[in-house]
């Protein structure tokens, strides 16, 4: 299927550009939803097992009842599939057809068709973002599996980039798999050589790890969070661990 790819590419140099844009502007809309709503279903699972660690900390059945009766409830299913899209404002659904990724905004004006409240210009931006850096991607690596790997990670850190600018947090329900991810793909030499992922996860981790703990031996305080071990560590094991002093310096 590759070597399809390839030849056809060949023949008709923007064709796979053509199709990375769209097939990223559908990809962006997706982040645009992981962004939403991952963050949600973490604090409400948070939430949850708090009261299950209380409750077996404490035996106070009735202590946790009441304090669950105080938060709010969730008895509708909330992922990242279900419930169907709706206005934050009128919690109308949305239309298919309005959820066409960048050209659904413009279908309704950048407001919504229900109560014309103004839509976020955030979610087209994200869809024009996505599309045109999973092109790019496409265009230097190739319609290959380096090519795939690298959108698959692209994606990824638009997701945790968008999670961390709204919330602070690098989720684990990420990070962690794209560790693991990178140090398969790399086993099979897709992006780099296996020892170089494997050194490049744990030089990533150890390095943040080692100038959080001299902060805080110096400051008394956290300079960063855990998340920030993790990702280094996760974009090691994908890129080698040549990469981690560049993206150190690029990062900061």
């Amino acid at each position: 299927m590759l070597q399809d790819a390839a030849i056809l590419q060949a023949h008709y140099p923007l064709f796979a550009p053509m199709v990375a844009f769209l097939f990223g502007s559908a990809i962006g809309s997706f982040i645009n939803v992981v962004a939403y709503r991952l963050p949600i279903m973490l604090a409400r699972d948070w939430q949850q097992q708090s009261l299950e660690i209380l409750e077996d900390a404490t035996g106070n059945d009735s202590l946790v009842a009441e304090l669950a009766k105080r938060l709010p409830t969730h008895k509708t299913p909330f992922n990242l599939v279900v419930p169907n899209s709706t206005c934050p404002h009128c919690d109308v659904r949305i239309k298919p057809w309005h959820n066409i990724p960048i050209a659904g905004y413009f279908l309704v004006k950048g407001r919504c068709a229900s109560c014309q409240q103004a839509i976020s210009a955030r979610y087209p931006l994200i869809e024009v973002t996505t599309a045109i850096l999973t092109a790019l991607v496409i265009i230097v690596l190739g319609p290959n599996l380096e090519g795939l790997a690298g959108c698959f990670l692209l994606w990824s850190l638009v997701a945790l980039a968008l999670i961390d600018f709204d919330t602070q947090l690098l989720p684990d329900d990420i990070t962690m798999p794209l560790l693991w991810i990178g140090l398969v793909i790399n086993y099979f030499g897709v992006i780099t050589s296996f020892d170089n992922a494997f050194w490049g996860a744990c030089m990533g981790y150890l390095i943040l790890w080692t100038v959080f703990h001299l902060f805080k031996l110096v400051t008394g305080k956290e300079g960063m969070g855990y998340g920030d071990f993790k990702m280094l560590a996760m974009l090691g094991a994908w890129l080698g661990v040549q990469s981690v002093p560049l993206i150190i310096v690029l990062s900061s």
